[in-house]
C-alpha cells in the first residue's frame, strides 16, 4: 500500500506522519517514527486526520450564488466573475474597499501568494489571517521585547528542562504531544511544572504547584513574581547588565506588586506566589510555556511583555531547554505570520513603512507601486463591511462565522458585504453568505510547507490527485491574478513559489524544497549553508538589546455585575480543532464528542439547582444560547468554560467584540454572562 510523508493539518506541533492510499483514497494515517517531533507518536486526531477527505460533504466544483441558490459553474465562469467584480469594486471605491483574509490551514506558499495578489494586482494592504484571533499578542510581544515573534526554542527541549511554567495553555488537550512531552518529563526526569491556570485540567495532576488564578489577571501575578524575585535579589544582574535594557523602570514599576496585594487582585494565595517566583528564579533550566489563555486579552500584548520581562530578568533566554515558547494554535499559524498575511508587513515581518522594503518587493514584483498605508485587521476588516467601507472580501479556508467574537455582528457583515468569495473544503457556516465559492484541495491532495510552532518549515506531500474539479488554493490564487491580467504568478509547481519567497525573505533565505528533506528546517535559515536555528538569541537578542517594558495591571473589558454575575471564558477540548470543519466529520472524533457543554463548578450549580448533563441558558449582552451542562470542580466557582468548536451552541455567540488596542486580538477569554435553568 502506498505511503506518503506529509504533515498533520492540525494543531502547531507539526507531527510527520504517513497517509496510506488505496484506489485514489486515503484510508489510513500511521507515525513517522524518525520524525523529530512526533517521534512514532500521533494524537487521536492526527491518527484520523485522512477521514474528512473522503466525506460526502466535499465541494468538488465551483459555486455560484443565483436567486439565493448555489448553482455549479466552471472554473472559467467563476474566476472572470470574480475580476469582473473585484475590479468593479476597486474602480468605483478604491483598492481598500477590498479584503483578503487569509489562512493559517493553508500552506506558506498560499499565504504569500495571497498577500502578493492583494498587494500588487489589487493594491491593498487589508490582508490579514486568524492569527489575529489567536497570537497577535505574541507577536506584537515579542516582537518588542525580543525582537522576534516566535518561539525561542525547540519542541525537543522539554527533555532538558528543570522546571517548566505553563500558563494559558491546556497543552494535553490543545497540544496533545507537547503536552505529553511535559507530562513524560515531569513523571521520568523529576522536572518541576508550575502551571499558573483558572482550571483544573489535566495537568494540573502533575503540577509541582498549581496557581489558580482569576481569568484576566495575569499582568498581576507576573508583576508579583518579579517584586519577589528583585526583593530577594535573585535576579539574573550580568545577564540584564550585558544583554538588556530598561530594567530600573521595570525594578520601579513592579515594587507595588506585593504578594498581599496581588493575592487580592488574582485570588492565588501569596504563599503559592513566593515559592513559584523563587523556583523559577533559582532553576538554570526553566521554559515558559503559553498560549492563547494568555494571548486573548484586551491586555494580551501586556500579558506577552510581562512573560518576557520575567524570563530575561533571571537570564533564561538563549539557552537550551529555556526561553518563552507560545504554543501555536493551527497548523501554519507561524508560517502565515512569517509569509506576510499580516497588514502592516512582508513576508519575514519586513515593515511596510520601509521605502527599501516596499521597493525591493515592487521590482521582484514587477508593478509600479506597492501601497503603503496599514491596512485593516481582520475584527476591522468584518466591522467595516457592517459599515459598507469594504464591498469585496475574500476569504481563504476560514470560518468566522463560529471562529470570530460576536457572531451576531460577523453575520451581519457577511451580509452586507457586496461581493463575497469563500475558498473551503466544505459549505462552511461562513461560505453559505459567499456569493462564489470554490473547492478546494485538501492538505492531502497538494504539495507545499507549514511551519510548526517551533519555527520549522516542513513539506507537505501530494497523496492523492484533488477531489472532483478541486483545485490547491496557490493554482487558485494564481487563477484569479491570471484573469486580472497580472502575468507574474505563473508558476510551475509550489517550489518555484518558494523560491520566491526565499529570495525576497531573509529568514527563509536558505530554504529550498531539497534542503526540507525529509522532516524540515527552523528558521532563521539565511543561507543554502546555513543549518537552521533550533534556539533564538543565543548571543544577542535579534533587536539587540532586551528590552524591559513594564506593564501595570488593567482588568478585563466586561467584568459580572449583578445581572450578568459569570465569568465567561472559551477555548478547545482534544477530541476538537477550531471550528469543527474536518474534525466533526471525522466518525471517531464526533463519536467521542458530538455535542457542545457549559462546564460549572458544583457549588454554582446547587446554587442554581442546575443538574449536571441538563439544558440550561446561557446569556451575554450579545446573545444566547441553549447548552448542557457539564458540573466539575475543573472549574472555579464563578466560571463558565465552553469550547467554541460546536455550531449548535457557538460560543463566541456570548463573547465581546473588545481588542487589545495594539494588537487588535480578542477577549475570547473574559467576559460576563448570566446561567439560567431552563424551566420546563
Amino acid at each position: 500500500m502506498p505511503k506518503t510523508l506529509t504533515t498533520c493539518i492540525y494543531c502547531g506541533c507539526g507531527c510527520g506522519l504517513y497517509l496510506e492510499a488505496e484506489d485514489k483514497e486515503v484510508i489510513g494515517a500511521s507515525p513517522s517514527y524518525g520524525h523529530p517531533v512526533s517521534r512514532g507518536a500521533l494524537c487521536v486526531k492526527g491518527w484520523n486526520c485522512y477521514e474528512f477527505i473522503n466525506n460526502p460533504d466535499r465541494l468538488s466544483v465551483p459555486l455560484i450564488k443565483k436567486n439565493d441558490a448555489f448553482q455549479p459553474t466552471s472554473w472559467e465562469e467563476a474566476l472572470a466573475l470574480i475580476s469582473k467584480k473585484f475590479f468593479s469594486i476597486k474602480e468605483k471605491y478604491g483598492p481598500d474597499a477590498l479584503s483578503f483574509l487569509s489562512s493559517a490551514k493553508a500552506t506558506n506558499e498560499e499565504n504569500y501568494l495571497l498577500m502578493k495578489l492583494a498587494r500588487a494586482v489589487f493594491g491593498t494592504n487589508n490582508i490579514d489571517h486568524c492569527a489575529r484571533l489567536c497570537h497577535a499578542s505574541t507577536v506584537s510581544g515579542l516582537s518588542f521585547s525580543f525582537g522576534s515573534g516566535a518561539m525561542t526554542n525547540s519542541i525537543n527541549e522539554f527533555e532538558g528542562a528543570e522546571l517548566i511554567l505553563t500558563t494559558g495553555s491546556d497543552t494535553t488537550a490543545q497540544h496533545p504531544l507537547i503536552g505529553s512531552r511535559i507530562v513524560n518529563a515531569v513523571l521520568e526526569r523529576g522536572t518541576k511544572l508550575i502551571l499558573v491556570d483558572p482550571r483544573k485540567i489535566e495537568l494540573s495532576k502533575y503540577a509541582y504547584l498549581h496557581l489558580a488564578q482569576r481569568c484576566g489577571t495575569d499582568v498581576a501575578w507576573i508583576n508579583a513574581m518579579m517584586h519577589i524575585i528583585i526583593k530577594e535579589n535573585l535576579y539574573n544582574h550580568d545577564f540584564i547588565n550585558n544583554r538588556c535594557e530598561n530594567f530600573e523602570e521595570l525594578k520601579s514599576g513592579v515594587l507595588g506588586y506585593t504578594p498581599e496585594h496581588v493575592e487580592k487582585i488574582t485570588g492565588i494565595p501569596k504563599e503559592k506566589l513566593i515559592k513559584a517566583a523563587r523556583l523559577y528564579a533559582k532553576t538554570k533550566k526553566a521554559m515558559i510555556v503559553y498560549s492563547m489563555g494568555i494571548t486573548q486579552h484586551t491586555t494580551g500584548v501586556d500579558n506577552v511583555k510581562s512573560l518576557a520581562n520575567l524570563c530575561m530578568l533571571c537570564g533564561k533566554v538563549g539557552y537550551a531547554s529555556s526561553g518563552v515558547n507560545p504554543l501555536r494554535g493551527q497548523n501554519n499559524v507561524q508560517g502565515a505570520c512569517d509569509m506576510g498575511a499580516l497588514p502592516n508587513l512582508f513576508s519575514g515581518y519586513q515593515p511596510l513603512s520601509d521605502p527599501a522594503i516596499r521597493k525591493k518587493f515592487t521590482d521582484a514584483w514587477g508593478v509600479g507601486s506597492l501601497p503603503e498605508r496599514t491596512g485593516l485587521t481582520v475584527t476591522e476588516i468584518l466591522g467595516a463591511c457592517n459599515e459598507g467601507a469594504v464591498k469585496g472580501l475574500f476569504i481563504l479556508g476560514e470560518n468566522p462565522v463560529l471562529s470570530d467574537p460576536d457572531i451576531t455582528h460577523v453575520k451581519e457583515a457577511l451580509e452586507n458585504t457586496e461581493f463575497l468569495v469563500v475558498s473551503e473544503l466544505f459549505l462552511s457556516e461562513t461560505a453559505e453568505y459567499a456569493d462564489v465559492v470554490l473547492p478546494a484541495a485538501s492538505f492531502a491532495e497538494k504539495e507545499g510547507t507549514f511551519t510548526n510552532t517551533d519555527r520549522r518549515i516542513q513539506k507537505i506531500r501530494r497523496a492523492i490527485a484533488p477531489l472532483g474539479n478541486a483545485k490547491p488554493d496557490w493554482q487558485i490564487i494564481c487563477g484569479i491574478a491570471k484573469y486580472c491580467g497580472y502575468q507574474a504568478m505563473d508558476y510551475k509547481d509550489p517550489s518555484e513559489i518558494m523560491s520566491e519567497i526565499a529570495s525576497l525573505t531573509p529568514i527563509y533565505g536558505g530554504v529550498g524544497y531539497a534542503r526540507l528533506e525529509p522532516y524540515g528546517l527552523q528558521w532563521p535559515c539565511p543561507d543554502k549553508n546555513h543549518p537552521g536555528t533550533p534556539i533564538l538569541h543565543k548571543e544577542k537578542f535579534t533587536r539587540g538589546k532586551g528590552l524591559f517594558a513594564f506593564r501595570p495591571y488593567i482588568g478585563p473589558k466586561e467584568l459580572p455585575d449583578a445581572e450578568y454575575n459569570f465569568t465567561l471564558t472559551t477555548g478547545r477540548i482534544y477530541w476538537h480543532w477550531h471550528t469543527g470543519t474536518m474534525t466533526r466529520r471525522t466518525s471517531l472524533l464526533e463519536r467521542e464528542a458530538p455535542e457542545a457543554f457549559a462546564e460549572l463548578n458544583p457549588d454554582d450549580a446547587k446554587d442554581l439547582n442546575i443538574r449536571d448533563k441538563e439544558m440550561i441558558k446561557i446569556s451575554s449582552r450579545r446573545g444566547t444560547i441553549n447548552i448542557r451542562s457539564r458540573v466539575s470542580e475543573r472549574t472555579l466557582r464563578g466560571v463558565v468554560f465552553i469550547p467554541f468548536h460546536f455550531k449548535e451552541a457557538a460560543a463566541n455567540v456570548l463573547t465581546i467584540n473588545a481588542v487589545d488596542p495594539e494588537a487588535k486580538i480578542p477577549e475570547f477569554k473574559v467576559c460576563a454572562v448570566k446561567v439560567e435553568k431552563i424551566k420546563n
